[in-house]
Formats: C-alpha cells, structure tokens, sequence
C-alpha cells in the first residue's frame, strides 16, 4: 500500500481531471468530483464512483430540480491498489477519465475495450 496524504491525493484528482481535455469538460453539465477516503462497505475496493443521469439519459424535465451529478474517487481503495505513487498518479488519471465516460453514457464494457477500465 503507497502512503499519500489526502491534500496530495485531492491534488492528484485535480491533475487527473486536466489532463482530460478542455473540449470534454465544457461539455460536462451539472456534475462535481469528490474525494473520499473509503469506498461502500458493499465494494471495498472500489476506486470510483459516478452517481446521476447520464448526458445521454436526460429529458426536457430532468433539470427541474436535479442535484449535481457525483464523481467520487476512493482514496485508500486506490493506494492499496498502487505500489507506487507515479502508479497512484497512473490509476486516478485512469479512474476520473472512466467515471467522466460514464457522464457520458459510455458502459464499463465499452470502457474496457477502450483500455480505460
């Protein structure tokens, strides 16, 4: 398991977002990214998370009243996973581009064939 702080962790979310391209992240409506150390006790080792209604999903009446959509990044599923800090860098980068797919209505199995699973 790699030790990185949280602070140095939420900074390593931050690169990881851009390094997405400008041209994707306009596009990305109504959404946050958090931080969270543990990941459900139901997925212990899950990495991320995205929680909403996909792009691709959303009506005329979806905005009425809807709550941003949530990315969540698991802070100690992913350094048990890493054994470095440049793979902890790798597997965030990895994690916020396949949770933003998922904003866009990409599934996992698409995403795996992509090699972003």
């Amino acid at each position: 398991m790699v030790e990185m702080s949280r602070e140095d962790f939420e900074a390593a979310v931050s690169e990881g977002l851009d390094q997405v391209p400008a041209e994707l992240t306009r596009l990305m409506d109504n959404v946050v990214v958090l931080v969270e150390d543990d990941a459900p006790a139901d997925d212990p080792g899950l990495l991320g998370l995205y929680e909403g209604v996909p792009l691709t999903e959303r009506g005329e009446s979806w905005a009425a009243g809807s709550l941003p959509d949530r990315i969540t990044i698991y802070r100690n599923p992913t350094l048990a996973f890493c054994e470095t800090l440049d793979e902890v860098a790798d597997e965030v980068a990895v994690t916020v581009v396949h949770e933003i797919a998922h904003h866009f209505g990409i599934e996992d199995d698409r995403l795996h064939a992509l090699g972003w699973g």
